[in-house]
């Protein structure tokens, strides 16, 4: 697997080379051979993306001030509803071939959740899953029930693109202009929220630090598989 960061980049180009990983992955196992895989970590300038299912009406802001905003919207062909994603979000695209894991795609979603559940959990913060609805959340139970990762997969013939948005220091008043995943009911978070909420002994790590953490959980656990 070749591990590539795209550090802080426009969310339309990385979509296009996601696709183009994720093309010729399937094409590769289509016929037969082994095609490459590759695990994409990084940052995205402000953008909204809706998935299949998402509703319109989820978008709580007119076309004009989203372009007077200069915020793109994408519909994509993700699982989940609508998404924001911004500077100080860990954005993570794993491109894999599920099969060679053994894995089906509810485990995979785990193995995505179970991820950021332990990377979260080095840094004191408990993340749990909510049933009936994909990432990772704080407070569950709770009337503050609030989410601090999103999750949105594509598979085809068991290859999977898209992923993950960690909310590490983003500016959280952005996620004003949708209704979070398509939830009006409950909240989002950062882990730098979180981390300030515990005291002044709690530091946030860097994001090269976050994503070297991430990506030796992740690839520990699909690895041994849970």
């Amino acid at each position: 697997m070749e591990i590539l960061d795209f550090g802080i980049s426009d969310y339309g180009e990385v979509l296009l080379l996601q696709k183009n990983f994720f093309e010729n992955l399937v094409k590769d196992k289509k016929e037969g051979r082994e095609g490459s895989e590759y695990l994409l970590l990084g940052e995205h300038l402000p953008v909204i993306t809706l998935g299949r299912r998402a509703k319109e009406e989820n978008v709580l802001i007119s076309k004009n001030l989203l372009k007077e905003k200069e915020i793109e919207v994408f519909h994509i062909g993700r699982g989940g509803d609508v998404t924001y994603h911004c500077r100080g979000q860990l954005i993570v695209y794993p491109i894999l071939d599920l099969n060679r894991y053994k894995l089906g795609v509810k485990d995979y979603v785990y193995i995505l959740e179970e991820s950021i559940i332990r990377l979260i959990a080095k840094y004191k913060i408990n993340g749990e899953r909510v049933e009936g609805a994909t990432g990772v959340w704080i407070g569950k139970g709770t009337s503050n029930e609030r989410k601090i990762c999103a999750l949105g997969i594509k598979c085809s013939r068991y290859c999977s693109m898209h992923g993950i948005a960690l909310n590490v220091n983003p500016d959280l008043s952005g996620f004003s202009m949708i209704n979070p995943c398509g939830f009006q009911d409950k909240g989002v978070t950062s882990l730098e929220k979180e981390l300030n909420s515990i005291g002044p002994e709690s530091v946030l790590p860097d994001m090269k630090k976050i994503k070297k953490d991430f990506t030796e959980i992740f690839l520990s656990l699909l690895q041994n598989k849970l």
